[in-house]
């Protein structure tokens, strides 16, 4: 059972990562957001605490009458966000972010189990399903794949037309390849397949549902 969380609860729950749920308050802020509901604790080192669906929602609903915009290529600033390549500032490579970026993975994975019904790791979430681009780029840059910098060389992520798909471009067929396996392996549906114009080769990826 829950209650609506207090002012100071919520601006906790506004700031936690967009892409995991991760939190960061005081010890006593995220005891009580566990005590009521709206966290819990990630029983692996370093325990931090993350959003349970409850607190997702809430995060999700903003204030009443409010409208909630959702980007679909996010903001690299302030935030984190996975690579989806191509990003005219990207974020400075290194220890740190590769930090970032496992913390994200694992989040997310707990994410799945949290939120699947029957606690599937294995298979891609409902968070997943509405954050396609930024669902995939974390599988690829978790993996150690290499997103494209201002040279177009590496992976780039986009959002297409088709319900629940994304493209995914990479100019290196070994690599494209490479992208293909992860994707498979995070419990994506993955095809192949060619540009109509410019005949280059990409995928085009789906979460997997079973």
């Amino acid at each position: 059972m829950t209650r609506p969380p207090t002012a100071a609860q919520r601006r906790v729950i506004d700031a936690a990562d967009p892409v995991t749920g991760r939190l960061r308050g005081t010890e006593a802020q995220l005891a009580a957001l566990v005590k009521w509901g709206f966290a819990f604790r990630h029983p692996r080192p370093p325990h931090d605490h993350f959003l349970t669906p409850a607190g997702h929602r809430i995060r999700e609903a903003g204030e009443p009458g409010t409208p909630v915009p959702e980007p679909e290529l996010p903001a690299t600033t302030g935030v984190f966000a996975a690579r989806v390549g191509g990003e005219e500032e990207p974020p400075e490579a290194g220890p740190a972010r590769a930090r970032e970026v496992r913390s994200a993975w694992q989040g997310l994975l707990e994410l799945r189990r949290m939120t699947n019904p029957d606690g599937a790791m294995e298979r891609p979430c409902r968070w997943e399903r509405t954050h396609l681009v930024r669902a995939a780029a974390l599988a690829l840059e978790a993996a150690g794949h290499r997103p494209a910098g201002a040279d177009l060389v590496g992976y780039r992520v986009r959002a297409t037309p088709q319900p629940e798909a994304v493209a995914v471009h990479e100019p290196d067929p070994a690599a494209l390849r490479a992208c293909a396996a992860t994707l498979e392996a995070a419990g994506w549906q993955v095809g192949e397949h060619n540009d109509p114009r410019s005949r280059a080769r990409y995928l085009l990826a789906s979460p997997r549902r079973a």
